[in-house]
């Protein structure tokens, strides 16, 4: 499939749900969480610095995110901003995605669903260590996320939710003569999170 039918066939798939969901309510949340990484270091940064542990610098660091969408009675979509750093062995990395996504309701009884969904989007990785040049990365991302929603009252709700993301957005290491000393690669990240929902 071109890149051209891709981008058609996404359009038509937004259309076809911002029609569905154009009679229902808007919604703001808040979400706080923690993430963990699986990043992958070159054998050249293994070497140059030791063997760092890259799979530790973001390990259960707390993460914020706003989000914005639409939902009914059976599903919502919204978009998702959400950013986390961390610090191990003398690496410093910051993660942030740009998520679009889509869940499906499933009754649990009373004011009790369960949900789950996919999600894609884009996710921008910073090395931002002391004594290294600061350098950026964007790459595709995609993934799934589930949880439980509990609805408190008409407008607002809250739910426990847990994501898990693929990505290809890494980033390397320069000391500041310009010399470098290897490159991170990260492969996977996931999310335990709490969220507070409030519709309009």
């Amino acid at each position: 499939m071109t890149g051209f039918k891709k981008l058609l066939l996404a359009i038509t798939v937004m259309g076809a749900s911002t029609a569905a969901f154009a009679s229902d309510d808007n919604f703001v949340g808040l979400t706080y969480g923690q993430t963990s990484d699986k990043v992958k270091k070159s054998r050249a940064l293994s070497d140059n610095l030791d063997r760092p542990n890259a799979n530790g610098v973001i390990d259960k660091d707390n993460t914020w995110g706003l989000r914005l969408g639409r939902q009914n009675s059976q599903g919502r979509y919204y978009a998702t901003y959400d950013n986390v750093s961390g610090s191990h062995n003398g690496i410093k990395m910051r993660q942030e995605n740009l998520l679009g996504s889509y869940d499906l309701f499933y009754p649990g009884g009373g004011s009790t669903k369960l949900f789950g969904g996919v999600s894609a989007g884009l996710t921008k990785v910073s090395q931002e260590s002391t004594g290294f040049s600061r350098d950026t990365n964007v790459g595709y991302t995609y993934g799934a996320q589930a949880g439980v929603l509990q609805q408190v009252s008409r407008n607002t709700s809250v739910e426990l939710g847990y994501r898990y993301l693929r990505t290809n957005a890494g980033t390397e290491m320069r000391d500041h003569s310009g010399s470098k000393q290897g490159s991170l690669s990260m492969n996977s990240s996931s999310q335990a999170y709490i969220s507070a929902n409030y519709a309009f």
